[in-house]
């Protein structure tokens, strides 16, 4: 691999930063260029090529948005035996503290812009002036991308010795997000999230308590959007502890899983599994109120990130699956 990151890097100079450790999913591991420092992730899989196009896009439509700090994507390589690796900009990280009120803010931004591009663009379309930039009309995104890829956040971790990795048991498979783009956000979210979940559930377990909840549920899930506009907002798609950080200058996301949806979506897997403190959703929510039915909404989208946990890390997961469904049909 050191070949060919020099050559695809274009440097002379590639020095390790810290030891090596690997992780489930991707290994991680920081350098020293010619051009300063680089974060790489690698997978030996076929299908690293698309995750990591996915990560890389996903990144960039952030940074479009000058709301949320995110590392900045360099290049996508592709190993001569299969899988691939892509570099990024290396961040000096830290756990997030000092500013998680302002990465409340900037996340409102982020799911803002796409709305308030809409709006000046109405705006400039009755004065003479340089057009905003168009805005997003249906919900998806231009590529597919692969949600629960842990070991992006890697650089950030252990940032003295630029090397960690997170370990999850039994996590060995990729899971596609596809992002065709629909009209409609209850199609999306049932077609493209919960019933392509709920798919492999089918296939990999045969869960027959699984099927009947939600041959049950499926049907009441446009119920819980009714009388409620939503108007495409970019979201990061993992916003998990695991993947905000900060430095000295302010928050900074990464391991994004792009695509234009509904804002409530991004908020579930924060509030699931800890490390966001109420500084950070009272500030988010100072910007964008909840809405009438937040709550069991809220608990729809936990659905999904149970069940894509059940996917990926077992049947730890199938109890809490099965709960929230029982308690959406109530």
């Amino acid at each position: 691999m050191e070949n060919l990151l020099k050559s695809e890097l274009k440097t002379t100079v590639l020095k390790l930063l810290g030891g090596s450790r690997g992780g489930y999913i991707c290994q991680g591991q920081g350098y020293e260029t010619d051009g300063g420092r680089v974060f790489v992730k690698s997978h030996n899989k076929p299908q690293a090529r698309i995750m990591f196009e996915g990560e890389m896009a996903s990144l960039r439509e952030i940074q479009k948005t000058n709301t949320v700090r995110v590392p900045q994507p360099i290049k996508v390589m592709d190993f001569p035996g299969g899988g691939a690796a892509f570099a990024m900009e290396f961040i000096k990280m830290r756990s997030l503290n000092k500013y998680s009120a302002k990465l409340g803010e900037q996340m409102a931004d982020l799911h803002l812009y796409n709305k308030e591009n809409g709006e000046k663009l109405r705006k400039k379309e009755q004065t003479i002036g340089p057009i905003a930039r168009v805005p997003v009309p249906l919900l998806g995104f231009w590529r597919t991308c692969m949600h629960n890829d842990k070991m992006a956040f890697v650089h950030a971790a252990v940032p003295e010795t630029g090397r960690a990795s997170l370990r999850f048991p039994g996590l060995s498979i990729f899971i596609l997000q596809v992002n065709e783009w629909q009209n409609d956000w209850p199609t999306f979210f049932i077609r493209h999230r919960l019933q392509a979940q709920m798919d492999l559930i089918e296939r990999d377990y045969g869960d027959r308590t699984a099927r009947e909840l939600w041959e049950q549920l499926k049907p009441k899930v446009p119920e819980m959007f009714h009388d409620l506009e939503i108007i495409p907002a970019l979201v990061h798609g993992d916003l998990w502890s695991g993947n905000v950080a900060e430095d000295d200058y302010g928050p900074i996301v990464f391991d994004p899983s792009c695509f234009y949806g509904h804002s409530e979506f991004e908020l579930a897997i924060s509030m699931m599994f800890g490390g966001f403190s109420s500084s950070f959703f009272s500030a988010y929510h100072s910007k964008i109120p909840k809405a009438p039915g937040f709550e069991k909404r809220n608990t729809l989208y936990m659905l999904f990130n149970y069940i894509n946990h059940w996917n990926h890390f077992g049947t730890e997961f199938r109890r809490p699956s099965l709960a929230v469904m029982q308690s959406l049909l109530k």
